[in-house]
Order: structure tokens, then sequence, then C-alpha cells
């Protein structure tokens, strides 16, 4: 030790270091950790103590394997999901009930904005959170009928638009075009899903709303979110990449008093896999110690709750018609191939069971043709996957990220319209992933579900709904140990990151989640109530901000 090594004393760190488990003290300097242990063995040679914590529990900053620039981008709109939500400024923000609460709300963002034309968008509405009420475009003719407005489904695979917004895109007539939901009146409903609509909706508007122009603003909300809910990695899973982008995420990222280690994936959508293999291999010329490329995201298929999910048979519970494919089965393999043999990582969206079969195949194909050891190709979502598919995973070298917040925000509709009991029961299968040994984490998908991940991992823990079913605990429930892996260790793996952040172990970056309670000792009931103080990024400590 030396005169520029702090040392932390703790009430307790949670090291997720096996070989170390626990400690009540750790050494750090330049930013990376030194080594865990006690004071007479760390506090040597002027080695500064450091006593601010000793009232904490510290464990590695926690790693959100899947989350979108979208929560830094959304909060600036009205939010109208039916759960509350924590902004990044750390506010309580109400959900909304019903439509009527719905319009209202909008109705009132609308009276604050100026008479330009220009468009209100908002974010977070499920039908299936309020009784299955659809969202007309007669309900969004009552906010105006001179601006677009356009609200975002919770999926983000989904939006509902006014009249206006219709008319602007010609597709008030267009029910002939996939996607374009029609009403009762044979004229388009406003619910607009999939691809080919949305795209056709975007340039009417001349922009996507949902990959506008990214500021350093957007950036640090997006950091300011993570920070409340002790995250230090967080991923940005599916962005174009374009040249404005990458520079803010440069800039920002090169401040010091940036709080998170930013993760990009490049959209596969938006370039050929030579476009994209070329832009990864520049912007790996550039490395940072708070942003790290090397992730090409590929979305199979879209949403369950939305119903454009690919199911196996027997298909969803309902009998509603199968969802939709954003990548063509027969184009899939091709894809994977090409990015597999120029060593690039996918992350594989694959929300239905049909998609995750697709996409198994397609990396099979790829292995065989090129082998290639280590590759950690994940599947993001994978929610219906079985045993069967677990096992190929593993005979693959395949990882999962797999969505327990589904559990309690969905379940009750996976139960009762989508998959029904029995596949319902094994959605988000971590006990069949752990006992098959596929490598695993789980995640929020924010601005989808919640930026939180000691609620992920007690949705993973307690595998219970928002109507209060349990689904599966006795198969599929993780311990919380467990749990906390998958939010820190296992979920850095799933990134090839693990020998840098995830655990609390010489060399790493000095990552904490600092917590006013140990999750190892409260309730696993309980678990999503422990509160969080704030973050440690590179030994820079950051109390979290509270409203």
């Amino acid at each position: 030790m030396n005169q520029d090594t702090v040392v932390y004393s703790v009430r307790k760190i949670i090291t997720m270091n096996p070989m170390r488990p626990f400690a009540t003290h750790v050494a750090v300097r330049d930013g990376r950790i030194v080594a865990t242990g006690s004071a007479d063995k760390l506090c040597v040679n002027g080695a500064r103590l450091d006593n601010r914590f000793a009232d904490k529990v510290l464990m590695p900053g926690f790693v959100e394997g899947h989350a979108h620039i979208m929560e830094g981008l959304m909060w600036k709109q009205p939010y109208v999901g039916a759960f509350d939500r924590r902004s990044p400024e750390g506010k309580l923000v109400a959900g909304v009930p019903d439509i009527e609460s719905i319009v209202s709300r909008l109705q009132q963002a609308e009276a604050a904005m100026p008479d330009d034309g220009t468009p209100l968008y908002a974010w977070g509405f499920d039908p299936l959170h309020i009784g299955g009420k659809m969202l007309t475009r007669q309900d969004l003719d009552r906010v105006s009928t001179k601006r677009p407005v356009l609200v975002v489904h919770a999926s983000f695979h989904i939006n509902n638009v006014n009249t206006a917004t219709l008319e602007l895109a010609d597709l008030l007539r267009a029910t002939d075009i996939s996607g374009v939901v029609a009403g009762a009146d044979g004229f388009a409903s406003g619910e607009l899903q999939g691809i080919p609509a949305r795209m056709r909706l975007f340039r009417a508007l001349g922009h996507n709303p949902l990959a506008g122009t990214i500021t350093e603003a957007d950036v640090r909300r997006f950091a300011a979110s993570s920070c409340v809910q002790g995250v230090t990695t967080v991923t940005d899973l599916h962005n174009d990449l374009n040249d404005p982008t990458i520079e803010v995420y440069r800039s920002v990222a090169s401040q010091d008093d940036f709080g998170v280690r930013l993760v990009p994936a490049l959209a596969a959508v938006s370039h050929t896999p030579e476009q994209a293999i070329a832009k990864l291999e520049t912007l790996r010329d550039t490395p940072s110690a708070k942003l790290h490329y090397g992730i090409v995201k590929l979305v199979v298929d879209g949403s369950i709750q939305g119903f454009t999910a690919r199911l196996r048979w027997p298909g969803y519970h309902n009998g509603a018609a199968n969802g939709l494919w954003y990548i063509a089965p027969e184009e899939l393999p091709r894809l994977v191939d090409k990015y597999h043999r120029a060593g690039v990582q996918l992350h594989i969206h694959t929300n239905g069971d049909e998609a995750t079969e697709a996409a198994l195949d397609a990396i099979e194909a790829a292995q065989i043709a090129a082998p290639r050891p280590d590759h950690r190709h994940t599947l993001q979502h994978c929610q219906m996957a079985d045993a069967a598919q677990f096992r190929r995973m593993k005979n693959l070298g395949v990882c999962a990220n797999l969505f327990a917040n589904h559990i309690y925000y969905w379940g009750d509709a996976h139960y009762e319209l989508t998959m029904g009991p029995e596949r319902a029961s094994r959605i988000d299968a971590t006990g069949t992933a752990r006992r098959i040994g596929v490598p695993f984490a789980i995640h929020s998908d924010a601005p989808v579900t919640p930026l939180a991940p000691l609620f992920t991992a007690w949705c993973a823990v307690n595998r219970v709904t928002s109507g209060g079913r349990v689904l599966g605990r006795d198969t599929e429930a993780l311990t919380v140990e467990q749990a906390l892996a998958a939010i820190t260790v296992d979920a850095a793996y799933t990134l090839k990151m693990d020998h840098l952040v995830g655990s609390i172990e010489t060399g790493k970056y000095a990552d904490f989640a600092v917590l006013e309670d140990d999750p190892l000792s409260v309730a696993p009931e309980t678990l999503k109530d422990v509160a969080i103080w704030g973050t440690v990024v590179g030994g820079v400590v950051r109390e979290a901000p509270r409203a």
C-alpha cells in the first residue's frame, strides 16, 4: 500500500468472489481494487482509511445487461404506464390506472406545449395492465386533432396514434399493411405493430422518436437512473450508432464525473454485416474505461404480451395469431454466420420459443462451419425456452439473459392469455438454466420495466405476479445469492466484461453498489426494498439523487 491508496471500512462487503466471499475493508488505488480483507492487513504503509461507509454494505456495482438509452430519452415525455416508476431524479411518478386517466395526463401535457404542431410523445402504456382496454385513435383525438400524438407501448414494439398522425403517414385506410390494426369502423384503429407500419410512421414524422438525436443530457439522465438503482455498468442494447451518437458517447464517457460504464450494442437492422463489422473495428481502436464496444444486436421477433413474439405449437393460449418475424428465418443463418466468422459477439432478441429455436439453429450452423471457442453469443429475453433448448445452449456455448421482471409485470397475462398455466410456470426459467449449466443473467429491458436490479433479483427469487400468483417457484426460483450473482458477475460474463467488473477482487474496477442493508440477511420477500445509498465508479463516490 502507499499514500495514494484509500481503504474503505465497511459494515460488510459482499464480494461475489468465492475465494473471499466477505470482507470488512477494501483498498482502492487509481480507480481499481488493490485488495479486500481486514484493517490490519490493508491499512499499512500510509494507506488512508475512509470511514464514510462504516454503516453501509458494499456489493459489486450492479451490471444491467439489457437496457436502452431510451431510459434517458423517455423521461422527457409523459409517462402513462399503470405502475409507479422512479425517475432519474429519484422522484416516484404515479402510474395511471385507466384510459380516462391516460387521456387526462396527455391533455395536461398538450396544454403546456406551444401551438406549433410539435408532436406529443408518451410512453409506458400496456392494455393488459388496465383490463385489456385499448387506446384508440378516437381517445387520442381528445388530446389533439391538430398535432401528432404518439404513445409508445411498454414493450416498445407497438405504438398508438391519433387520427392526425395516421393521416400524416397515409395509414388511416391502409389496413392491408402488416401491423396496421383495423378498428370496428374498418379504418385504422390507431395501433401500429411491428416494423413495416412503424417505419412508415417514422418516415412521415421525419424521424424515429425512439432513436432520435441523443444529447449529452439524455446520456447523463441515463447515468442518473443507473446511480439511483446501484448500477455501475449499463448496456444500450440496440442503437444505430450514427456518427453524432458516437461522438456524444465519446465525449460524455471521457469526462471524469460521468458515473457509469456504458456498453452500446450496434443495431444490425441499420447496417449490413460488412458495415457493422467495419464500424466495430474502428470503435474498438478507441478504447475508453467507461465506454465498451463490440456487441451486435439482432432482433428476431416481437413481444409476447403484445402478441408479436413467435411461438411454437400450440401457439398463443387464447388462440391469437402467431407473432411477427423481425428477421426472416431464412435470412437469420446468413447474418449470424457473417458476424460469427468476424469474431463479433451477438446478442439476439428471442422472446418466443420459435424465435429461440431459429436462433439456435443459426448459431449451430455457424459453429459447425467456423468453430469459435468462447463466443458467448447471448439470447436476450429467451422467455419461453424449455429444457431441451437450454441443453442446446449449453452444448453450443450460448448464454441467456432472462427477463425476470416479466414474471411480475405480465405473469398473470401469460398465465391467462398468452402461454397458459404450464408454460407460464416455466417462463424465464432461471432454475432450469442453472441446473443445465447455461451461463445466464437477468435484466429489466429498461425502460420497458424499471431499471432496478434488486427488484429484478426479487422477481427471480420470489416469482410472484402483480396479481399475487406464484409461477414455478419450486423449480425455477433462485436463491438470493444466486440472484445477486445474476445481476453482477454473471451479467458481466454475458458482456465479456467479467475480467473488469462484477466482483470485488484485485485488479478489477473499483465499482460498488452502496446499500443501506445486507440483501443476504433480509427476508427474501423484502429484497426489493433494500435501500440504495449510491455508487462508486472507478473509485469516485456518488450519492444517489433523491426527490
